[in-house]
């Protein structure tokens, strides 16, 4: 395990306008002046949260993980993010690991938000995603389900970041904020929450409060309110520290989610 250089946008999303936001998120993305090992978008960066599959869906040989690939073969890093997907039959919010070579890890989001609908629409998925970076374990998440903590228990520190993605509104922001610093110290993990800003299509407003939350309830980074592209490291011999210094989750309940 290497120290580990992540980089956040908090970005402001065009709604459901494809080409707008890959246009101008690639040009915010020209203002990084160093290198990073990973950049993390938003849920559905590229058209706002929206349930309008028939406009928004794409496939997985579509425009969107086309402009992934070119991104992380431009920065030589992974790029991260969320959109929606219509593969064999159904559609997914599906969060795209991108690698420079063209590989791709992908996790489908599992809790679907019901008082939305969007369970109406998506067809959730099944299983946890834990991908590698820099010898680090990174357990992949979207937005809603940061309220479930029995999915991204950390059982036997089998993962050492837990990372979200999210459109969560400034409504409900008191949640979010309370709820990844919960999420890294139960887990004894690095919590990193990505959330957008602005308005979407239903003037619902989105406040970001991006954040990484270190296994002890230290701040790492948080930024509320505005638009923001910002690059942190985060350290092995820190993880060890905390985790060394308080090891509970030995003693932690041994049960596993049953479908």
């Amino acid at each position: 395990m290497t120290p580990l250089k992540i980089t956040i946008y908090q970005a402001y999303l065009f709604w459901e306008n494809t080409e707008k936001n890959l246009s101008n998120l690639a040009l915010r993305l020209s203002a990084l002046k160093e290198k990073t090992d990973l950049i993390i978008l938003p849920e559905m960066f590229n058209t706002g949260f929206t349930m309008n599959v028939e406009k928004c869906a794409e496939p997985m040989d579509g425009p969107t993980i086309y402009w992934m690939l070119e991104q992380a073969k431009k920065y030589n890093c992974i790029v991260a993010g969320s959109l929606i997907i219509h593969d064999q039959g159904n559609y997914y919010n599906r969060f795209i690991w991108m690698k420079p070579d063209g590989t791709f890890h992908k996790y489908d989001k599992r809790h679907l938000f019901s008082m939305a609908g969007e369970e109406k629409i998506f067809t959730r998925g099944k299983k946890r995603v834990i991908v590698e970076l820099n010898g680090w374990r990174i357990c992949l998440q979207t937005c809603y389900d940061l309220r479930f903590p029995a999915f991204s228990r950390n059982l036997n520190n089998v993962y050492d970041i837990l990372l979200y993605i999210a459109s969560w509104p400034d409504a409900r922001i008191s949640h979010w904020r309370a709820l990844i610093p919960a999420r890294a110290i139960e887990n004894q993990a690095y919590a990193i929450g990505v959330n957008r800003v602005g308005y979407d299509g239903h003037q619902v407003y989105h406040s970001g409060a991006s954040m990484c939350v270190a296994p002890d309830g230290g701040v790492v980074y948080y930024k509320p309110e505005d638009e923001d592209l910002y690059t942190f490291s985060l350290y092995p011999h820190d993880l060890k520290r905390i985790r060394e210094k308080l090891p509970f989750i030995q003693d932690a309940d041994n049960f596993v989610i049953v479908e």
